[in-house]
């Protein structure tokens, strides 16, 4: 076809994924998965990956790849669902870009610029996986990953660092970059509690060796700092521990900041463990205490969600992640997943139903034995009441 021919056949085909509806799947009954992700690299706009000018383009060629749209802090802004996604480039770069939703399970749209996020320190190798925070200090704050090269690993080009870069907006457009978190480790996966503590910050955290490793990091973590304008994070207490031969073995960190309940903070966290074919990532609730947010309540044993079907496969296998979700005044929650570092899912349920999980779900008895004992208590009592 020629460049006229094309360039049509384009638009309609990217504005038919657009328009694409979504249908809600029946599950367990704590949530509904949906038919079709929310965000793949074929959402990002022609004109981020294709040179239009016929002159300068007669082929129509994609210029610049778009390989993935993943892990999405959210937000509801405006009346719309939005998210502030991950996309990554063909050359492994990432970068921020902002889409919304008119139902928040189908018809993502990203906004016609990706977000210009300013530089802190040493100019970042890569920045990821944003967690969004409206605090009750007026501003909305992003936290993320910044990654840089390891100047101490001589040749070793995988070598790198993590730290917990910041930044605040009041309309998801200008950003202005606040320094890096300070902290004795590096630093991924850090999420601001919504509300005042004692007067301060609060912060989860994941304290951890190296870039990759957790090492003696021992989980989830709680700091209070003084102000976000300087974050340094001068002491932190373990909250949601690291154990042996559960889903949070190798590592676990917070994804969205929590939803406050009437019976408690409403967490969602990742945990990791490694199996025959690698790290397999999955996604776990727990709750803490409205009084002390620091305070774990409630953990259900296992996962919560787990790759099923397509989710599966995909660049970075085995893996879901969340980094976003949204709670409705009607008590409606919309969790933005990604499956396998390729595309963001949706899934959805609701405040009462998570909180139900959370309360009555057995926690895990760490051996064989406690598991068969549950149950077993579960099968007698639906024996004598069915």
């Amino acid at each position: 076809m020629d460049y006229k021919e094309r360039l049509g056949w384009l638009k309609t085909a990217h504005q038919r994924l657009i328009d694409r509806p979504n249908a809600a799947i029946e599950g367990n009954g704590v949530y509904e998965r949906y038919e079709n992700p929310v965000l793949t690299a074929e959402h990002a706009p022609l004109e981020w990956r294709y040179d239009l000018n016929p002159e300068s383009n007669p082929y129509l060629m994609e210029r610049i790849g778009i390989h993935a749209v993943l892990n999405a802090g959210a937000i509801k802004w405006k009346g719309k669902y939005v998210v502030v996604a991950r996309v990554e480039g063909a050359d492994r770069k990432s970068f921020f870009a902002v889409a919304e939703s008119p139902s928040g399970v189908d018809q993502f749209r990203f906004w016609s610029h990706p977000v210009t996020m300013p530089e802190y320190g040493e100019p970042a190798t890569n920045i990821y996986d944003m967690r969004l925070t409206a605090h009750e200090d007026g501003w909305i704050y992003g936290i993320f990953c910044v990654e840089r090269k390891d100047h101490s690993a001589e040749g070793d080009l995988s070598a790198a660092t993590a730290a917990a870069g910041v930044a605040r907006t009041k309309d998801l457009v200008n950003w202005e970059r606040l320094p890096d978190i300070q902290s004795a480790s590096q630093q991924r996966n850090v999420v601001l509690h919504p509300e005042f503590v004692d007067g301060k910050y609060a912060l989860y955290t994941r304290p951890q060796d190296g870039f990759i490793d957790a090492g003696n990091g021992g989980g989830i973590g709680w700091a209070l700092v003084d102000s976000m304008e300087h974050a340094v994070i001068r002491e932190e207490k373990i909250i949601n521990s690291r154990h042996y031969h559960t889903i949070r073995e190798v590592k676990n960190g917070e994804g969205p900041h929590p939803i406050k309940t009437s019976k408690g903070w409403l967490h969602l966290a990742h945990g990791v463990r490694g199996c025959a074919s690698g790290l397999r990532y999955v996604l776990y609730l727990y709750m803490t205490s409205l009084e002390d947010p620091s305070k774990v309540i409630a953990q259900p044993g296992g996962f919560f969600m787990a790759p099923e079907g397509g989710e599966y496969v995909g660049d970075v296998m085995n893996v879901l992640f969340s980094n976003g979700w949204i709670a409705d005044p009607d008590g409606k929650v919309f969790i933005y997943y990604a499956s396998s570092d390729t595309r963001l899912h949706v899934a959805t349920s609701t405040v009462d139903r998570l909180v139900d999980y959370c309360l009555h779900t057995p926690e895990d008895g760490y051996c064989t034995g406690k598991s068969v004992e549950t149950l077993n208590a579960l099968i007698e009592g639906n024996l004598r009441n069915f």
